[in-house]
């Protein structure tokens, strides 16, 4: 009978003799890391180039985004930023940006958590439908809805003319109409892995839901509310198609970032790349700074409420 004999460790496998003129140490680290260096510098220059292409134009005289454009201009000058805010409002529209984007972010935050929190955690008629529906619809895009908000919006403004169209807060509340989808099965996934013996710990101790939920459970599930305040924030201050439908008829000094940068490139045959490139590369700021903020909770707020456990 014979006895198959198995050995721990890794199993060489035996190439070639490296190139003339490479030495084996080198040739056995390039087939082993090398070529795994190889395509992340390629992915990292494919990621960067089109940022690096972006302020190229910002930085040329002539504000060209051609493909006869210099990578880096011959002449670079900062007149592009200085025309940004001397002769736009472009400090107003970013303004604009930050309090429709982040106002709007941290209201659907606390929606979605409290929707979240009541699926998880309750038991109630017309539970699971609930759920169904709010994930059914954001299978239809919100655009099928355009025409919709645009005449709401309309009527309202009629009514209230503080909160219809080419007004701030109206903006704002077409933003929450978005807040559930999901952000609530995202967040309920997350619900699901705190331990339902805390909630029971502190009813015992005669604490109301409330309590539970301010002082037990929102410390435990900071990670997911980071994701999902910085996932709309991206979301929201990049938005172009509902900020123009709602703020394309107000003021200029309403305006957000991507309606104001619009602008600049709308007229074919007089179109302000320079202008728009820089402007483009001052409204990244507060998504990089939020993202280095947020960054210890980006990955486990993603994944602990992958699986239930």
């Amino acid at each position: 009978m014979t006895q198959a004999v198995f050995r721990s460790g890794p199993v060489s496998v035996k190439s070639g003799p490296p190139p003339r003129g490479i030495g084996p140490r080198l040739w056995r680290w390039a087939r082993e890391l090398g070529w795994r260096h190889l395509v992340a510098l390629l992915a990292l220059v494919f990621a960067l180039f089109p940022v690096v292409w972006v302020m190229s134009a910002a930085i040329n005289p002539t504000g060209s985004t051609l493909a006869s454009q210099r990578l880096i201009p011959s002449d670079p000058t900062l007149q592009n930023f200085r025309d940004l805010f001397d002769t736009t409002a472009y400090g107003r529209w970013f303004l604009n940006s930050i309090l429709v984007a982040g106002g709007a972010a941290l209201l659907n935050t606390m929606l979605a958590a409290f929707a979240a929190y009541a699926f998880s955690r309750m038991r109630f008629k017309g539970r699971r439908a609930g759920l169904l529906s709010v994930l059914l619809i954001q299978m239809f895009p919100q655009v099928l809805a355009f025409v919709a908000i645009f005449v709401l919006m309309d009527t309202i403004g009629d009514v209230f003319p503080a909160v219809g169209d080419g007004t701030r807060l109206g903006l704002l509340l077409v933003y929450l109409g978005g807040a559930m989808g999901v952000n609530t099965w995202l967040m309920k996934g997350f619900f699901d892995t705190i331990p339902v013996d805390l909630d029971e710990s502190a009813k015992v101790d005669g604490a109301t839901h409330a309590q539970i939920y301010f002082r037990i459970i929102v410390p435990l599930v900071v990670p997911i509310l980071a994701v999902v305040f910085l996932l709309s924030f991206i979301f929201l201050i990049n938005d172009f198609v509902l900020a123009r439908a709602v703020l394309g008829i107000g003021n200029e000094n309403d305006f957000t970032l991507s309606v104001g940068l619009w602008n600049f490139v709308n007229d074919r045959f007089n179109a302000r790349w320079g202008m728009f490139a820089a402007g483009a590369l001052i409204a990244a700021i507060p998504i990089i700074v939020l993202f280095i903020f947020l960054q210890r909770y980006i990955v486990s707020g993603l994944t602990q409420g992958a699986v239930k456990g």
